[in-house]
């Protein structure tokens, strides 16, 4: 009510059920529509937070005209679960969005918490939900990060299992568990590491690719060519953070320049102003950033300061 008397330039007076609002004519009719939207919204079971009540808002200041509150509600995802639908945060989050809805594949680059694997993972829930796709398939390469798979316990199963939690999680945060379990157990939601879509065909499937920095370029030509009739394919990853052994060329780096400007393939690249996390997360991906920029420049005035030695 503080916000909105402060945003319009409102007195909003509250008895029960009842809200008084005293302004200019204009100004009350706008408030009268925030409101409106948000009580349409909890009649149908959303969740009303402070962004959602903040987009509300933006939405009606816009009045019709194309900005950025318009573009993130045009593009919410609706998930079955207790969250009903699922919004994008930022313009460049919205973009994505949309060239998952027109492209047959899909690649976003940036980096973490900017909802590349999450806003994926939602689409797919929403697709998978209608019945626009008979599966949802999502792998990830089992690639270690500084420790080997040998030192886990269990066999090749579970070894592989913790590489491929993070996208249970999403997965858990957007289906009910049973309905979840059900799906895995028929065979229409399968999570699994890459090596096994080698040799397959993957049709009327809703696919997603994570972590896709750590392929290798034969791993991506493989996997791209996995993909079948009346299929949709969302690849995302951070090429700031790549496992691979130093001598191995990134897939995902090397793809950007062998399909960019061929129709059906849209490369989205999300940004720090899209990282949607924690407030300090924002702060550590900018200063990493400003260190890689800084040991960039150095190693290019060492590189310029030999080759003057030389001459």
């Amino acid at each position: 009510m503080r916000l909105t008397e402060s945003k319009l330039d409102l007195k909003i007076v509250n008895r029960g059920n009842i809200l008084r609002l005293t302004g200019s004519d204009r100004n009350t009719k706008k408030g009268k529509a925030v409101l409106k939207k948000l009580l349409s919204d909890c009649k149908r079971g959303y969740t009303i937070g402070r962004f959602e009540f903040n987009l509300a808002l933006e939405e009606v200041i816009e009045e019709g005209k194309p900005g950025q509150a318009r573009l993130l509600n045009e593009t919410r995802i609706e998930v079955p679960s207790k969250r009903r639908f699922i919004t994008p945060r930022t313009p460049g989050q919205a973009q994505y969005i949309k060239a998952i809805d027109e492209n047959d594949i899909t690649f976003a680059i940036g980096p973490a918490g900017t909802g590349k694997t999450y806003l994926a993972m939602a689409r797919a829930v929403s697709y998978f939900g209608r019945g626009d796709y008979s599966r949802m398939i999502l792998a990830r390469p089992a690639v270690e990060a500084g420790e080997k798979l040998g030192f886990l316990p269990g066999d090749l199963a579970e070894k592989v299992s913790p590489y491929l939690r993070p996208v249970y999680d999403a997965l858990y945060d957007l289906m009910d568990i049973n309905k979840i379990q059900r799906n895995i157990d028929i065979g229409q939601i399968e999570v699994a590491p890459l090596a096994f879509m080698r040799g397959r065909t993957l049709n009327d499937s809703f696919i997603i690719l994570d972590e896709a920095q750590n392929t290798t370029s034969e791993q991506m030509m493989m996997f791209l060519t996995r993909i079948g009739f009346n299929s949709k394919v969302v690849i995302t990853g951070d090429v700031t953070q790549i496992d691979l052994p130093s001598k191995r060329l990134s897939g995902l780096v090397q793809v950007q320049h062998i399909l960019k400007n061929i129709n059906g393939i849209k490369f989205c690249y999300l940004t720090q102003q899209d990282v949607v996390r924690h407030a300090i997360v924002q702060e550590i991906v900018r200063a990493y950033d400003r260190h890689r920029d800084r040991m960039e420049h150095n190693e290019n005035s060492e590189t310029l300061e030999t080759e003057e030695d030389r001459s």
